[in-house]
């Protein structure tokens, strides 16, 4: 994991965590100590949504974009957010000059995301992505497929997730269910996706199987407790 923790004291907690779960670290901001991003969080409980505010990666302007290529050994997949976009850069030219698939995740239009679109292979965007000019999901498809890449995805919330794969388009039924907590199904989405694309699953295929574990984490409450209902 490539990203900014820093020497808050808070960051003690996200660096004891990464550890628990034998993440490795590569920390950008090893010489801070701003304190780390903190997200406020409510989850209406008569139907699962969830509210967030975040100052996400404002906490830590200016982050250089020194992302070592030797962090790529091993590496089957590199996903991009576009939370430190000079990064996100670096680290997709990266993962191209090595032939590594990149999977961009992004629920919104950033700036500077049309310098990252040209190393993205996979793209998998929420129904809030627009970028400059589009007024439809028509429109998003066309835009994105313009800039060369191959395999694009919206996920609609509950509703059918659509994705085109090189020019064929299709659907991904979404399983209708009574959600608890859709904090971080998004996040679950994505790393399933990657997790499956990484296995050598289709495109479809993995779309679906990240659409079913995103879904099933949402019958539980907080991003984790699904986890040990799936291992028993």
């Amino acid at each position: 994991m490539v990203t900014a923790v820093g020497t808050h004291p808070l960051s003690a907690v996200i660096r004891d965590d990464l550890s628990r779960f034998s993440i490795q670290l590569h920390d950008m901001a090893r010489d801070r100590r701003e304190l780390p991003p903190v997200s406020s969080i409510m989850v209406h409980r008569a139907s699962g949504q969830r509210s967030v505010v975040s100052a996400n990666a404002a906490v830590f302007a200016q982050l250089k974009a020194e992302f070592d290529p030797r962090w790529l050994a091993g590496v089957s997949i590199v996903e991009v957010d576009g939370q430190y976009m000079p990064l996100c850069i670096a680290a997709a030219k990266a993962a191209r000059n090595r032939g590594i698939p990149v999977v961009l995740d992004s629920g919104s239009w950033k700036p500077g995301l049309s310098r990252l679109l040209p190393f993205v292979d996979t793209a998998i965007c929420s129904s809030d992505f627009c970028p400059p000019g589009c007024r439809s999901e028509e429109e998003v498809f066309a835009f994105l497929a313009k800039r060369k890449i191959p395999r694009i995805a919206i996920t609609r919330g509950g509703a059918a997730i659509r994705f085109v794969e090189e020019g064929k388009r299709g659907w991904i039924p979404v399983r209708k269910i009574g959600p608890v907590d859709t904090l971080g199904a998004g996040d679950i989405f994505h790393g399933a996706f990657c997790h499956y694309a990484a296995m050598g699953h289709t495109f479809r295929e993995s779309l679906a199987a990240a659409s079913r574990a995103a879904t099933f984490s949402c019958r539980y409450p907080g991003t984790r407790s699904w986890m040990a209902k799936v291992s028993s």
